[in-house]
C-alpha cells in the first residue's frame, strides 16, 4: 500500500497546473499568430463588404441588396488565389441560380420540398456546363435565397444579378489597389517548411548517434507531416504571384517571387529526399547497422545548410553560408564511402548528397553549376565508392 505525503501531492499539482498553462499559453499564441497573418485580408473582406452593400442600396437603390456584400466576401475571401476566376465564377453561378429559382418559384412555389428541387436543379445545372466549385456553390445559394425570400407570385428581377457584379467588382478593385504583400505572404508560409526541415533533419542526426528504433519511427512519420506545409507555401506563391501581377503598388515584389519559386521547387525535392533519408535511417536502425560517425555530423550541416537558405531568401545576404554547409555535408558523407561500401551505407549517402544537389540549386545555382560544386568538393561517389 503506498502512502502519499502531502508535499508530493502538491507537487503532482503543481505539474499538471504548469502543463495546462503551458497549453493554454501556447494556444493562444499560436491563435495570435493565426491571427496576425489573417489580419489584412479579413479587413478587406469587412471592408469590400461594407462598400457593396452601401453602392447597391444606397447609390443604385436596391432594396436588401444581400448578394452585394455575399458577392464580396466570397470573391476576397482569407485563402487568396484566383480572385479573377472566383469573381467570374461567382457572377455566372449567381446567374444559373436565379434563372433556375425563378422559373421554378413561379411554376411550383416556395417551401420545404421546393428547396430541394432547387438546389438539386441549380446544381445540376451548374455541373451542366462545367462550372467549379465556387459556381456551382453560388448557384445553390443563390436557389436558396430566391426560394426562401421571394414571394411566389413576384417577378424575375435582374437586381440580384447586378448586386454580385458590384460585390465581385468591389472585391476586385480593392484587392488590385490595397493588396496584401506577396513577398510577407510567401514568406509567412515558408518559415514552417524551413523550421520542420531544420527539425526533422536534427532529429535523424540524433537518430543516427542513439539508435534508437522508436525514436526513428517517429522522426519518419514528422517527415511525411512537412507536405502540408510545401503545399501551404505552393499556394502562397500562386497567390503571390497573382497579387504581383494585378497590382501596380506590388509589381516590384515579382522579381523576389520568382526567386521564392524557383527555390521552392528545390525545396520540396530537398523535403523528399529528406523523407527518403529519415527511411533509410529507419531502415538501418532497425537492421542494426553500424552507423559511421561522420553521417550524423553530414545530416546536422545539411540542417545548417537549410537554416541558412532561409536567412538568405529572406534577407538576401548572399548564399554563401547555404552553399558552404550544403558541400560540407557532402564531402562528410561521401568520406564515408572510402572505408565502406554496404548497399544500405551507399543509400544513405546519396540522399544527403541528392539533398546537398537541390539545396545548391535553391540558392541559384543551375544543375551543371551544382553537380560541378559537388563533385569538386566532395568528388564523384562513383569513383570513391
Amino acid at each position: 500500500m503506498r502512502v502519499y505525503s502531502l508535499r508530493s501531492v502538491d507537487a503532482v499539482g503543481s505539474v499538471k497546473e504548469g502543463r495546462l498553462f503551458s497549453r493554454v499559453r501556447n494556444g493562444l499564441s499560436a491563435g495570435y499568430s493565426r491571427l496576425r497573418t489573417s489580419v489584412w485580408p479579413v479587413l478587406q473582406a469587412a471592408v469590400a463588404a461594407s462598400l457593396a452593400y452601401f453602392l447597391a442600396d444606397v447609390v443604385i437603390g436596391h432594396g436588401q441588396p444581400f448578394f452585394a456584400p455575399i458577392a464580396a466576401v466570397i470573391c476576397l475571401g482569407i485563402t487568396l488565389g484566383q480572385r479573377n476566376r472566383r469573381a467570374f465564377e461567382l457572377v455566372i453561378g449567381v446567374a444559373v441560380g436565379l434563372m433556375v429559382a425563378d422559373f421554378l418559384v413561379l411554376v411550383i412555389g416556395n417551401g420545404t420540398l421546393q428547396i430541394a428541387v432547387v438546389v438539386l436543379l441549380a446544381m445540376a445545372a451548374a455541373v451542366f456546363f462545367g462550372g467549379g466549385t465556387i459556381l456551382i456553390n453560388q448557384a445553390a445559394v443563390s436557389a436558396i435565397l430566391v426560394v426562401v425570400l421571394q414571394p411566389p407570385d413576384a417577378v424575375f428581377s435582374p437586381d440580384r444579378f447586378i448586386d454580385a457584379l458590384i460585390g465581385g467588382g468591389v472585391a476586385l478593385g480593392i484587392n488590385y489597389l490595397f493588396p496584401v504583400n506577396p513577398e510577407r505572404l510567401v514568406q509567412r508560409a515558408a518559415a514552417p517548411v524551413f523550421d520542420e526541415l531544420v527539425a526533422v533533419l536534427e532529429e535523424i542526426s540524433a537518430v543516427l548517434e542513439s539508435g534508437d528504433e522508436r525514436r526513428a519511427e517517429q522522426v519518419l512519420n514528422r517527415a511525411r507531416e512537412i507536405d502540408s506545409s510545401v503545399r501551404d507555401l505552393n499556394e502562397a506563391l500562386e497567390a503571390g504571384h497573382e497579387t504581383a501581377r494585378l497590382s501596380p503598388t506590388r509589381r516590384r515584389s515579382l522579381r523576389q517571387l520568382e526567386f521564392y519559386g524557383s527555390a521552392g521547387i528545390r525545396i520540396e525535392l530537398a523535403v523528399i529526399n529528406t523523407r527518403v533519408l529519415a527511411r533509410g535511417v529507419y531502415n538501418a536502425v532497425r537492421r542494426g547497422d553500424t552507423i559511421a560517425p561522420q553521417l550524423p555530423e553530414a545530416v546536422l550541416d545539411l540542417s545548417r545548410s537549410v537554416r541558412s537558405l532561409s536567412v538568405f531568401l529572406e534577407d538576401g545576404e548572399g548564399p554563401e553560408e547555404a552553399r558552404r554547409w550544403a558541400l560540407e555535408a557532402a564531402r562528410s558523407a561521401t568520406e564515408i564511402l572510402e572505408e565502406r561500401h554496404e548497399l544500405g551505407i551507399s543509400v544513405l549517402v546519396g540522399q544527403v548528397r541528392s539533398a546537398a544537389v537541390d539545396l545548391l540549386r535553391s540558392t541559384g545555382l543551375d544543375q551543371a553549376s551544382a553537380l560541378q560544386a559537388l563533385e569538386d568538393a566532395a568528388g564523384r561517389a562513383s569513383e570513391i565508392g
